[in-house]
């Protein structure tokens, strides 16, 4: 399985955060996890730092303030370019998004899909896949791409 990141944006998850880290990490021992932390006050952070300690595959990026979840990806998929990981998959820390899932996105990924997204109820996943990494294209291109819109 190529090398593949999980961009966890959190604010105040320290109920969730070590249980999600160790269900994603479980998965295979080529995906690792980025936390993107806007200075949650409950020591989200600390609890991740506490994990690296433990696990060279968690990485931490701790922001200042709470900057909000799109800024929040869009520094994660910037990490993740710069490191060459080869799919980028975003899923929230409260297990809206079902770990597992992130196996199914990757398989697609390597049947050669632009983007994947794996539904759950009302809410979904998202991964970039090999040709959005590679050629650092951005996801919007990708969609209308597949979509049979021209840009």
């Amino acid at each position: 399985m190529p090398k593949s990141i999980v961009i966890i944006p959190t604010y105040n998850e320290k109920e969730n955060i070590r249980q999600i880290i160790t269900e994603v990490l479980s998965l295979d021992p080529n995906i690792d996890v980025l936390v993107v932390d806007d200075g949650s006050p409950d020591g989200t952070a600390d609890i991740v730092r506490s994990l690296q300690a433990e696990q060279t595959r968690i990485h931490l990026i701790t922001r200042q303030g709470k900057l909000g979840l799109g800024t929040a990806y869009i520094t994660g998929f910037k990490w993740g370019l710069q490191r060459d990981y080869e799919y980028l998959i975003e899923m929230d820390a409260d297990f809206s998004h079902p770990p597992f899932k992130v196996l199914e996105l990757i398989e697609a990924c390597e049947k050669n899909a632009d983007l994947a997204t794996s539904l759950s109820p009302g809410l979904s996943n998202l991964s970039m896949c090999p040709g959005s990494a590679k050629n650092r294209r951005n996801n919007s291109y990708r969609v209308r791409r597949r979509s049979g819109q021209k840009r």
